[in-house]
Order: C-alpha cells, then sequence, then structure tokens
C-alpha cells in the first residue's frame, strides 16, 4: 500500500509540474510588447547658452583738464539723470583765464568801435579797420576758448544712468585723461552669447528673417529674467578659433534688476519643420551610440543606430536613422534579443506622444 501511495504521488507531482511549465510556455508565448510609429510634425526645442549681459551704454568718464579734484557730488551707486554736476575740479586758473580773454576782448571790441568811426570819416585806410576788425574776432574766439576750458572742470552725466566705483578722491591731482568712474545706462541691456555654426544654419533656415526671435534670460540664481528679450543682431564674423558666432539680445530693464557685468543663460526656441519624433524611452545606448529595435516584416526584433537632432522633454528628434513607416519598439527593450520574433500590438505614434506619461516604466 506504502509504495502504492508513493506512487501515485509521484504521478501527481509529475502531472502538476508539466501542468504548470505548459501554462507558462502558452503564457510566454501570448506576451504581446508595446510597439509604435515614429511621427512627423513641427516642433522647437529650447536650446541654452551661456551669455554675457551688457548696459545699452556704458562710457568711461575722464576728467578733460588738468587739476585738483575739488568735490565729488555723487556716490557709487547712484542714479544720475543728465547733465547733472558729477565732478568738479579746481577751477580758479580756469576762471582766472576766462577773465583775461574777457577783458582782451572788451579792449579789441573798443579799439575796432573806434576805427570804425575813423574809417567812416575817412581819417583812416579801410586796411586799418580790417585789421581791428581781425583782432577783435581773434579776442572773442580766445575767451569763447577759455570758456570751455573753464566749463571742462565740471563733470556732468551725458546721459541717465548709474554711477560705477569711483577711481579718484577729492583732493586728488588728475590729468587730463584720467579716469573718474564710469556711467551705465541700465534701462535697456544688451545680452551677448556664442552659437555653433550648425545650430546657426538651423535658425537661419528656420526662422524668418522679418521675425522678431524671442528669448528668455535665464538668471544666476537659476530663476527666469520677467521679461523677453529679442534678437536684434547677428554680428557679421565667425570666430574661426572656437566656430561660434556671436548673438545680440536686447532686454527692458524696468526695476533695474540687471546690471553691467552680469552673467546668465539664454534660453532660445530653435523651429524645427517636420521634426521625426520618438520617445526617448524607445532607445538604448551603446559606447554613446543611440539605438532602437525596429520590428521587420518577419516579426523580428533588430536593432539600429539613429542620430538625435534634438531633445525635447520625454522626445528625440530623429536627424538619421528612422522613416515614417518603421516599426519601433517601445516597451520590454531589456527583455528581447537581437532576431528574436516577437508577438507585438503598435499602438499609433500620436496617441503614444500625447500619453507618454502613462507608457512610462
Amino acid at each position: 500500500m506504502k509504495r502504492i501511495v508513493m506512487l501515485m504521488a509521484g504521478v501527481c507531482v509529475l502531472l502538476c509540474n508539466t501542468s504548470c511549465q505548459t501554462k507558462e510556455e502558452v503564457k510566454e508565448e501570448k506576451t504581446e510588447f508595446l510597439v509604435t510609429n515614429p511621427v512627423k510634425m513641427d516642433t522647437a526645442i529650447t536650446k541654452e547658452y551661456v551669455a554675457q549681459i551688457r548696459s545699452i551704454r556704458h562710457i568711461e568718464l575722464r576728467a578733460q583738464e588738468r587739476g585738483y579734484l575739488q568735490k565729488i557730488y555723487v556716490d557709487e551707486g547712484q542714479a544720475v539723470k543728465e547733465g547733472q554736476l558729477l565732478f568738479q575740479i579746481m577751477p580758479n586758473l580756469y576762471q582766472a583765464e576766462t577773465q583775461k580773454s574777457q577783458a582782451e576782448a572788451n579792449f579789441a571790441e573798443i579799439e575796432y568801435k573806434n576805427t570804425k568811426k575813423l574809417a567812416d570819416n575817412n581819417v583812416v585806410a579801410p586796411n586799418e579797420l580790417a585789421m581791428a576788425k581781425a583782432k577783435w574776432d581773434k579776442a572773442k574766439a580766445e575767451l569763447s576758448l577759455s570758456r570751455v576750458h573753464l566749463q571742462f572742470t565740471e563733470i556732468r552725466a551725458p546721459f541717465d544712468g548709474i554711477i560705477d566705483r569711483f577711481h579718484v578722491r577729492p583732493g586728488s591731482l588728475v590729468d587730463e585723461g584720467d579716469l573718474l568712474t564710469e556711467l551705465s545706462d541700465n534701462s535697456k541691456m544688451w545680452v551677448y552669447y556664442n552659437v555653433p555654426e550648425a545650430e546657426y544654419l538651423d535658425f537661419q533656415s528656420q526662422v524668418k528673417q522679418k521675425d522678431k526671435t524671442k528669448v528668455n534670460l535665464l538668471m544666476a540664481n537659476n530663476k527666469l529674467f520677467d521679461y523677453p528679450g529679442i534678437v536684434e543682431t547677428i554680428e557679421a564674423d565667425f570666430n574661426n578659433e572656437t566656430g561660434n558666432i556671436s548673438f545680440r539680445a536686447t532686454f527692458p530693464n524696468p526695476k533695474s534688476l540687471l546690471r553691467h557685468g552680469e552673467t546668465g543663460n539664454i534660453e532660445m526656441s530653435v523651429p524645427y519643420k517636420n521634426a521625426i519624433l520618438i520617445p526617448q524611452k524607445a532607445t538604448f545606448e551603446v559606447l554613446d551610440k543611440k539605438y532602437v529595435y525596429v520590428i521587420d516584416k518577419n516579426n523580428e526584433v533588430k536593432s539600429r543606430e539613429v542620430k538625435i537632432g534634438g531633445e525635447l522633454p520625454h522626445l528625440f528628434i530623429i536627424s538619421e536613422g528612422l522613416k515614417l513607416d518603421d516599426k519601433i519598439l517601445l516597451e520590454g527593450l531589456r527583455l528581447v534579443k537581437e532576431n528574436e520574433k516577437i508577438n507585438y500590438k503598435l499602438e499609433n505614434g500620436q496617441h503614444v506622444i500625447s500619453h507618454l506619461e502613462l507608457y512610462a516604466e
């Protein structure tokens, strides 16, 4: 009896194992992989470029006359108005020269008027009157020159702006041309950034000449500047050493947040016409190259290298390697092998792209 019971138990175990293996094989045979197609559509990608921020006007204020700096009327970092007095160079010498020139001009005028009366009465020759007139004109010219020199002892703001740090202090002896400070007009800012040649060509081919491209500025604190800028100019020549060309965008600065010399990153949207898109999760990498699994007409898996032309959230723009009628494996990339025959379900590419989060692994 014991032998019969053990025999029956062994048969049951064998039947059970056979049944389980059969069910697993059936289950494996029924496994379906999700497959989709590339999609062609117009899109745009956002690229970042290191940027240098410059004031729309940033100038050096220098002494125009030699002398002792008598007074500074403003402070570093202060906002000033056009025509506001900033520095005063001791004017005593130039005031004296102006007074002297004024006296000489007055004397020459009196001399000319007396000579004219004599000439009108034919007492002196016309040539003598002409010489008196020339002497008076010369005295007036010297007076004007003296006044200009006196005026140069006052350094005034040529436009509204912000004063930079001082390079001199009251009492300093300054020579003509010595740097006093800098003045920045920050009402608008020019932001310069370098674009590689290939991206420049893409930009020029995709953007119409009359269109103004808007860009955003990511500041050093990783926050976007409140106001978008406009690309207004591109330099004439490429830098032969770097292969880049410089773009300039103009940003409004109503709150004076941006200052001359800041840095940041420009975010520029580059349009792509008729771009071929696939989900990023449909790709895998081997030795820094991107691949996808393509399902051929025999339902067999074939790996194929693709070239990435751009990157979007969850998507790659494919520049080479795929056609619109190709079927690519979307899920289970780690579960298949090269040349393996699979069962699959084809999902429309547009639907997959619009519901990418639902297909997240």
